[in-house]
Formats: structure tokens, C-alpha cells, sequence
């Protein structure tokens, strides 16, 4: 997670995940992760990470840019989905992490860390939560 102010954008770097569940018949998800800076001003603010085929396991190393101005950040709620890619009908949804100046323990603090010392890259693990 890293801002940069001269060029006005937050970067999200999606890595990897680690012991997903297996959502599909064969043990195994094709994962992908859908990340959205909320709330939604723009479609530019809802980006998706490529699709990696039968792993529980998935290595993404990409980076999502948001163009967002530094004085709304603080504003913002970044979440984070994982998602098992399904041909032909609704993809499973896996869980979620979310961070933001409301957000519990290393969530607020990776976004405040964020916001606080733009131009640096915090990195963390985070657990995934099931949404309701």
C-alpha cells in the first residue's frame, strides 16, 4: 500500500494469498481479487487482479493504481475480495479484508500508516473475513 503524492494515486499491491478455501469440486478455487476504494465515485475505483487457475495458493504480484486525490484518503474505505472464478455462473465468494481509519488493529493502522507517511510502502497480512 503506497500513496504518491505527485502523482496523486494509491497504489495496491495484491501479492499473495495463502490457504484459501477450495470452492470448487475438484478441491481447489481459481481465485482472483476484486479491490474497490469506497465509497465509489468512479469505475476507475473498482479494479480486478488476473485469474490464477486451481491453486489455494495464488502468487498475483500486481499492482492496482487508484487516481484519487491525498485529501479525500482519509475519507476512503479500501476492500479488498477474493473471489473463485466460476465459467458460466456466479463466481463464489471467498471473503474480504477492509481497511480504513475505522477499520480494527493493522487494517487502521496499514490505511493510517498510509495516509500519515505518503511515499512509502507498507506492507501487511491480513486474515480474511466473510462479509454479510
Amino acid at each position: 500500500l503506497l500513496y504518491n503524492v505527485q502523482q496523486g494515486s494509491l497504489y495496491v499491491t495484491i501479492k499473495r494469498c495463502a490457504e484459501l478455501l477450495g470452492m470448487d469440486k475438484t478441491g481447489f478455487s481459481d481465485p482472483y481479487v476484486k479491490v474497490s476504494l469506497l465509497p465509489l465515485t468512479n469505475k476507475a475505483h473498482r479494479q480486478k487482479t488476473s485469474t490464477k487457475k486451481r491453486t489455494l495458493n495464488p502468487e498475483f504480484n500486481e499492482t492496482l493504481t487508484f487516481v484519487i486525490p491525498f485529501k479525500d484518503l482519509p475519507k476512503k474505505t479500501l476492500q479488498i475480495d477474493v473471489f473463485d472464478k466460476d465459467v458460466g455462473k456466479h463466481d463464489d465468494y471467498i471473503g474480504s479484508i477492509i481497511l480504513s481509519t475505522s477499520a480494527k488493529a493493522e487494517r487502521q493502522k496499514q490505511w493510517n500508516n498510509c495516509i500519515q507517511n505518503p511515499g512509502n510502502e507498507f506492507e501487511q497480512w491480513h486474515k480474511l473475513e466473510v462479509l454479510e
